[in-house]
Formats: C-alpha cells, sequence, structure tokens
C-alpha cells in the first residue's frame, strides 16, 4: 500500500510549462531530481508518475522506515486534475488523508508557503476537481504564494502567464523551499512543517 500520494497542480505541455499556476509542476519536478526517480506517462492514470521512497533522512533513501511515495503531475489540464487524481488514489489505494497537493495561491504574497489540511478551493479549479472527484477536501495543501495581478488585470489571465524573469533566481529559491515542506510534511507532520515553512 503506498502511504503517499504526492500532486503537483498545473497544466500540461510546453505552452503552459513555464506559467504561474504550473508551479505544482516545478515543485513536484524538484522533488523527482531530489528523489533521483524519472516520470513515465501511465495512460491508465492520466498522469506522469514517478515512485520513490521517504525516510527521516528524506527522499529517495533506504531504511525501516520507509514509506512509499508517489509523485504525479496530471496530464489533464487544470480543471479536471480530479479526475487523475481520483484514479490515482484508488489504484495505489491512498486514502485522502495520505494525499498531498501542491498549488499556486494568490492570496499569498510571492515567495511564501503555506501549509495546511483540508479546507474550500478558494476559487482554484484545480483543487475545485479533486475535491468534486474525492468527495472531500480533506487532504494536505502546500500552498505556494503568487501574489495578486497588478492593477485590473484578470486573475485568470495572471495565472497563464509566465513569472518575469526578474524574479527567476527567487523562483527556484522558492521551489526549492516548497520542496523541502513538502519533504518535512511526509517526516516530520503537519505542524512540524507549519512551524519551519508557513510564512
Amino acid at each position: 500500500m503506498t502511504n503517499w500520494l504526492v500532486v503537483g497542480l498545473g497544466n500540461p505541455g510546453p505552452t503552459y510549462a513555464a506559467h504561474r499556476h504550473n508551479v505544482g509542476f516545478l515543485v513536484a519536478d524538484e522533488l523527482a531530481r531530489r528523489a533521483q526517480v524519472k516520470y513515465s506517462r501511465s495512460l491508465g492514470l492520466r498522469a506522469d508518475v514517478a515512485t520513490t521512497r521517504v525516510t527521516s533522512a528524506g527522499l529517495g533513501a533506504v531504511g525501516a522506515d520507509a514509506s512509499a511515495v508517489v509523485l504525479l503531475k496530471s496530464r489533464t489540464f487544470m480543471n479536471n486534475t480530479g479526475l487523475a487524481v481520483s484514479k490515482a488514489t484508488a489504484y495505489y489505494k491512498t486514502p485522502a488523508s495520505g494525499l498531498v497537493v501542491i498549488h499556486d495561491e494568490l492570496d499569498i504574497d510571492f515567495g511564501q508557503l503555506r501549509l495546511k489540511f483540508g479546507g474550500g478551493d478558494n476559487g482554484h479549479n484545480g483543487l475545485k476537481s479533486i475535491r468534486q472527484s474525492l468527495g472531500t477536501g480533506d487532504f494536505f495543501r502546500v500552498r505556494f504564494g503568487i501574489g495578486r495581478p497588478p492593477g485590473r488585470q484578470d486573475p485568470a489571465q495572471f495565472v497563464l502567464s509566465p513569472f518575469p524573469s526578474a524574479v527567476s533566481a527567487d523562483l527556484a529559491e522558492v521551489v526549492s523551499r516548497a520542496a523541502d515542506a513538502v519533504e518535512c510534511l511526509l517526516t516530520d507532520g503537519l505542524e512540524a512543517a507549519q512551524n519551519r515553512f508557513n510564512s
């Protein structure tokens, strides 16, 4: 039985790769890099998946305290992410309480992270789709702040646009910190991760 299913939210394909909406994919890629595993396409799950383990020593380590971890990036568009997530939770027999979803968050300033368990979707179509497909919102969320759009820019347009090149170094650092937060959540629990990473 798989202990953890870690889902990075985003839209598939090169057109969307650098968009703010795809920070979940960036963090999922960083986790796979740390675990030294590669994603493979699962047609049945409509997702790219990579399997690894986590111990107190971190991702990819082996030991008696190892828990199985599946990293997942949906190949559906954001609005239908729940389809891939529900298929994966059924296939890997992972309860909603073993699900960690990494997503962009407009209501948090860029560079800040917040971890929590449960809650609504706050207008996020990926979360909305997952909650509808699973019939519950009781899963872990790693909320990656992207901030509000400037002026009167439409939020939908803002999330589907790239980060400015001026913040590329900061973006890499926040992606790394978000990956740290996921690892901490898996090894030390929510409270420890919140105390260390919530800003």
